[in-house]
């Protein structure tokens, strides 16, 4: 697990970067050198399969399991083009194998605490320390908060 954080920390240094994005490839994980991660951030799994849209901004303590996506909703427009101002997953929130987050227009954040269960597609933005499942996902649950 920590080789895979300190490769993705690598991608965005100069010369080497370029080279370390195509050893992630090989274990099928996209994260471009513009994607933002806070730190203790755990990948797990090895990143397996995790796909990121450059405009993806990832808080501190954040768990994110393989098989994760985060981009766009529409699959017509590029990134260039596209009216979405980019998804935003705040402190301590747990992406579940699976998880799909897809923006619309605007921005999409998964608020603080919250878990996005396994397979979910989440299309909206969520409150803090909730849980959200299914297709597309809604909220099933609130978690309690560690101060209270």
């Amino acid at each position: 697990m920590r080789y895979i954080r300190r490769l993705l920390d690598l991608r965005t240094r100069p010369f080497i970067g370029p080279f370390v994005l195509q050893l992630l490839s090989l274990y099928g994980v996209d994260i471009p050198a513009q994607v933002k991660l806070g730190r203790d951030v755990i990948f797990w799994h090895r990143a397996q399969g995790v796909v990121m849209a450059p405009r993806t901004t990832i808080g501190d303590r954040v768990h994110v399991f393989h098989q994760v996506t985060i981009g766009g909703a529409d699959p017509t427009l590029q990134h260039t083009e596209a009216s979405w101002a980019g998804v935003v997953i705040e402190d301590d929130a747990i992406l579940c194998v699976g998880a799909k987050i897809l923006a619309g227009s605007g921005e999409l954040r998964v608020g603080r605490g919250t878990i996005v269960g396994a397979n979910a597609v989440l299309l909206k933005s969520t409150g803090e320390y909730e849980v959200w499942g299914g297709v597309p996902a809604r909220k099933i649950a609130d978690r309690k908060r560690p101060d209270a």
